[in-house]
């Protein structure tokens, strides 16, 4: 469809531009009710991720205080080393969910062995294991937090292209077919006031040209008539 001032005034021309309107007005509603509830998701995740944020801080600080204190008596070299030679008992699997069409992460925690520490207890202390226990407690919130994070950036990105989306067709795109149809209907009434009036010129005409020879025949009656 072309815009502007390039609008061809026929008649096939305004029942294309009356159907784009009908189409682009239904998609401008599927839009808006999409815009709603990417909003709502993420009015809900933010809530969801301000309780996740609130309920790791305090711990962390603890998992930081039993690290330092591990620095502190073994020395960095042990806990790196430790830390380094640990096989991780913990296992996050990313799987997609869809909201509205948008693929969001979901995260799942797993301990892969929960019965033992996977080092051994020569060359490390209480602050190592007490760290190991919180990090393991924590692993879930921090990747449910995470989860929430991302999920509200990727909807965020969603709404802003739909919202995009919407503007150009209320601003733009349904405006400019409106003016479209309302150019090519006075276009073709004009025309067709035009078309009306040479009607009737060429009617009279005829219907003169049919009384024009009784008259001139009434003409030639009076004069003999005279004579």
């Amino acid at each position: 469809m072309s815009f502007g001032q390039n609008v061809t005034a026929t008649k096939i021309e305004l029942f294309k531009y009356k159907k784009s309107t009908q189409v682009a007005t239904m998609v401008q509603g599927i839009l808006d009710d999409k815009r709603k509830v990417l909003l709502k998701n993420i009015e809900e995740m933010i809530d969801q991720a301000s309780k996740a944020r609130g309920g790791i801080w305090e711990p962390l600080q603890d998992i930081y205080k039993s690290v330092n204190e591990a620095y502190l008596a073994l020395g960095t070299g042990t806990v790196d080393s430790v830390a380094e030679s640990t096989p991780p008992v913990m296992q996050v699997d990313v799987h997609v969910r869809r909201v509205v069409d948008v693929k969001i992460p979901a995260l799942t925690v797993t301990e892969k062995d929960t019965k033992s520490m996977p080092y051994g207890f020569a060359d490390t202390n209480s602050s190592i294991d007490r760290a190991a226990k919180q990090i393991k407690e924590l692993m879930p919130k921090i990747c449910k937090a995470a989860e929430y994070e991302n999920s509200i950036f990727s909807l965020a990105k969603a709404l802003e292209k739909t919202q995009k989306l919407l503007n150009a067709l209320e601003n733009v795109i349904i405006p400019q077919y409106k003016h479209n149809i309302r150019f090519i209907s006075q276009a073709l009434e004009e025309k067709e006031r035009e078309e009306f009036a040479k009607l009737k010129k060429v009617k009279a005409k005829m219907e003169s040209r049919k009384k024009w020879p009784k008259k001139k025949l009434k003409n030639q009656l009076k004069i003999l008539k005279k004579n």
